[in-house]
């Protein structure tokens, strides 16, 4: 591993994720390099819709990261930054390529301005784009794992992180013109996404998404449960569970208002959370 691509993999995440970059914090050391290059692909995935104008661009972008996980890579990949520790660690720990794969797939859905058709939707979306983050890491602590009992973490953990995450975001992606919300529950309490692409709330808006956050809390138990009969060696790489609840507590105290400034989490309860799971993991 070049030296030069762990200090860019590194400041990616600190930039770019925080929650991530102080969650590998706790991996040991001779494995952070890798599971941070897993954190910063996803990320990489996640932010094309920020750096392309139009779909067909970020489609190719996608493409490009189909093709260097399945061998078939444009250009010397091993010398992207990301790329190279990527696969290094898929291969060094023996990691399976399909999560990374489906990733990718659930991702190009944030380059169209198309809603969230249903609860199902989102919960596909939320297992495929951070299932992989929290599942390959942990493969990477604790290869012994067996996938029947680390599925249900990865997978209601995903949903939780993801629904959370998704509510935190609404001001981002309403001024992109994008809900991710899902219809079937705008519908449910008579409101519709029209509200949220104008930044605006109304009762029936914050009971809807009181819904989301009731949805991530139930998942996150389920995640939970199973992560607690899991190797403790495991608990860095299921550490952004530690944080779901603080977010949805401040969502919710802040009245389910995503665009109240009260929703942010202070970065000192962010890592005093973390440092406490670190310790006692998820007892």
């Amino acid at each position: 591993m070049a030296d030069a691509a762990i200090a860019h993999v590194s400041e990616l995440l600190r930039q770019g994720d925080k929650d991530r970059f102080l969650c590998d914090l706790f991996v040991p050391a001779e494995k952070r390099p890798h599971i941070m290059a897993l954190h910063a692909f996803a990320l990489e995935i996640a932010r094309v819709r920020e750096v392309v104008s139009e779909p067909m661009p970020g489609e190719i972008r996608l493409q490009w990261w189909r093709d260097a996980i399945e061998g078939h890579g444009h250009g010397n990949v091993a010398q992207h930054p990301v790329g190279g520790l990527l696969l290094e660690a898929l291969d060094r720990f023996d990691l399976p390529r399909q999560p990374l794969l489906d990733l990718i797939e659930a991702r190009s859905f944030d380059l169209y301005d198309d809603p969230m058709g249903s609860v199902a939707e989102l919960e596909g979306y939320g297992a495929a784009t951070v299932g992989p983050t929290l599942a390959l890491p942990a493969l990477a602590l604790d290869r012994g794992i067996a996938g029947a009992d680390l599925d249900p973490v990865s997978q209601s953990g995903g949903i939780a992180y993801a629904t959370a995450g998704l509510l935190r975001a609404i001001p981002l992606h309403a001024s992109r013109g994008q809900v991710y919300m899902p219809l079937d529950v705008l519908e449910r309490h008579g409101t519709d996404p029209a509200l949220l692409l104008a930044g605006k709330t109304d009762e029936r808006l914050r009971a809807a998404l009181k819904e989301m956050a009731t949805l991530a809390r139930s998942h996150l138990s389920l995640a939970l449960d199973a992560a607690r009969r899991l190797p403790a060696g495991v608990v860095p790489a299921l550490l952004p569970l530690a944080l779901v609840t603080p977010y949805l507590d401040r969502f919710e105290r802040a009245g389910c208002d995503p665009f109240s400034p009260k929703v942010d989490l202070p970065q000192w309860r962010r890592q005093w959370t973390l440092w406490r799971s670190a310790r006692r993991g998820f007892a």
